[in-house]
């Protein structure tokens, strides 16, 4: 494939309050390996293919790959484990998760948060990856039969034994994100450093509440989904139900419910009026709708890296070209605000309106921007 211009690849961003630098794109790998009969998924990616899309990642400049256990039920992991042992270890930042349930057999103890099954998923990953440390580790998602305490003091005792270098954490609300932080803090331990949350023009509810911790904490936020499980690939049109690939298989699967790719059903009118608006920004750029999508994400002050997912080769090119080299103006990324922004429900509409501009650095002066120079 081509070689690609330095001016077009990745830029580099601090995560969070660490001293790592990321890409502004991190590699999604949700669609490495066979996905199990439970998920049904089409589309996922063989070895093969896998090892060619990490390798051209690599050549944009990209040293970021996000992965979980559970994807593929551990196919992914293995995926990225096979590849990782021909590079050099310290070049690349891997990011997992942890806290479905990965046993072969039925087990109440073999899911969620506690110290047992935290330990355990860690090992594991780690034999799956080939590596003898994890950069970023985060728990997917709250668990309420486990105390704070506990999930918080396991993740620090496995950075100081030396398994996982950074804790995070994923999909939280915004009292659950700050009950992590306030609780880190009470107990002296190793705060988490980023948060992986849903974010995207169809989905910008955490900037109501977990996003406003993470600006006041310094906490990466490295969105999931970017393009609403292929809502914003420029594929979906009003009136014509999708029918074939990943698309068709959700809109033929609406009763199975995903927040990642929603049922063809529920896209509202709002939804196909962002669209639209995102088709003439990107038809005005020379660019495509994905791209688009990509790039307002980039540009939001409190981004990080955006975990992108690609099946081939072509959409990983059409992904990484949203990583540098142009922007969307002010006057574009305003017509995709509004276009995108939902009816503020209370107390938000009246906080935010009441406050206005009114920020005061001298207060918030906890709050680093994670943007490099």
């Amino acid at each position: 494939m081509a070689a690609i211009p330095e001016e077009k690849k990745c830029v580099y961003n601090f995560l969070g309050r660490s001293g790592i630098q990321v890409s502004n794109l991190c590699l999604g790998t949700m669609t490495f390996g066979e996905a199990t009969l439970a998920a049904g998924i089409p589309g996922q990616s063989n070895d093969e293919e896998s090892f060619k899309i990490l390798n051209r990642f690599g050549e944009w400049g990209g040293n970021f790959i996000d992965t979980a256990d559970i994807y593929g039920h551990g196919n992914s992991e293995t995926i990225v484990g096979k590849w990782l042992e021909s590079q050099p270890r310290d070049k690349w930042i891997i990011a997992t998760k942890g806290r479905g349930n990965m046993g072969t057999t039925v087990n109440i103890n073999n899911q969620a948060l506690s110290r047992r099954h935290i330990i355990e998923a860690v090992d594991a990953s780690l034999k799956r990856l080939r590596t003898d440390y994890i950069d970023l580790y985060q728990p997917h998602g709250w668990d309420d039969g486990t105390p704070v305490e506990e999930v918080l003091r396991t993740l620090d005792d496995l950075v100081r034994c030396g398994k996982i270098r950074y804790p995070g954490f994923c999909n939280t609300t915004g009292w659950q994100l700050q009950k992590i932080v306030s609780t880190s803090e009470k107990l002296g331990l190793n705060p988490i450093i980023s948060l992986q949350q849903q974010y995207n023009l169809a989905c910008r509810d955490s900037e109501l509440e977990p996003f406003q911790v993470c600006k006041n904490e310094g906490i990466a936020v490295l969105p999931w989904s970017p393009l609403k499980g292929g809502v914003f690939s420029g594929k979906i049109k009003r009136n014509q139900r999708p029918t074939e690939g990943r698309l068709g298989w959700v809109a033929e699967n609406e009763k199975r419910g995903s927040q990642a790719g929603p049922a063809y059903s529920n896209l509202d009118e709002q939804i196909f009026k962002t669209l639209d608006v995102a088709e003439e920004v990107a038809k005005n750029k020379g660019v495509s709708v994905p791209q688009v999508a990509l790039r307002w994400l980039l540009q939001k002050d409190v981004v990080t890296s955006v975990i992108i997912g690609a099946r081939t080769l072509a959409q990983l090119e059409d992904n990484m070209s949203a990583a540098n080299g142009w922007s969307l103006s002010k006057e574009e990324m305003q017509q995709l605000d509004d276009a995108s922004q939902r009816p503020l429900p209370y107390p938000y509409e009246m906080i935010f309106r009441m406050n206005g501009n009114r920020l005061n650095t001298n207060v918030n002066d906890s709050y680093v921007r994670s943007k490099s120079s």
